[in-house]
């Protein structure tokens, strides 16, 4: 199970996304003060939550159980792949509602007079995830044609 490599794809995949879900996503700074851009929330830097981005952070949490569950599903190829393109979904997904939040943030710290924004590491996650579950993939299609191959030759 976690000797093959597509296992430790999918193990990264799921660590990446936990990351994304608790750090930083992007900052604004403005007149008002200095926010941050969470998975579930724009929040100051205090800690209160000022607009809520529930929907991303579902979006986040189902990207980051969905592989590792898949990591389990090792004797069912087919699924394992299926479940990959789910997972490739869902990262676009996120990647989609990162620049809506932002561009969002962006739009209501724009119209201050002193304003200064920027991303954050974690915003490139999703998309360092996505080359993941594409070798994954990839990988979990090699050993199905290697399992179908045994099979033809016995």
């Amino acid at each position: 199970m976690i000797q093959r490599i597509q296992s430790l794809y999918l193990l990264a995949v799921s660590v990446f996304m936990a990351v994304a879900l608790f750090a930083p996503l992007a900052w604004f700074a403005g007149d008002a003060g200095e926010f941050r851009l969470h998975a579930f929330a724009l929040r100051e830097v205090g800690g209160e939550a000022v607009h809520s981005a529930v929907y991303m952070g579902v979006l986040f949490v189902l990207a980051g159980v969905l592989p590792f569950v898949s990591i389990f599903l090792f004797r069912r190829r087919l699924l394992q792949i299926r479940l990959c393109v789910v997972e490739a979904v869902l990262l676009i997904g996120c990647v989609v509602m990162e620049g809506v939040y932002y561009f969002l943030g962006w739009r209501v710290f724009s119209v201050l007079t002193f304003h200064l924004q920027g991303p954050r590491v974690a915003a490139a996650l999703p998309v360092v995830c996505l080359v993941f579950v594409w070798l994954a993939a990839r990988a979990i299609l090699h050993d199905e044609l290697l399992v179908r191959a045994a099979d033809r030759i016995r």
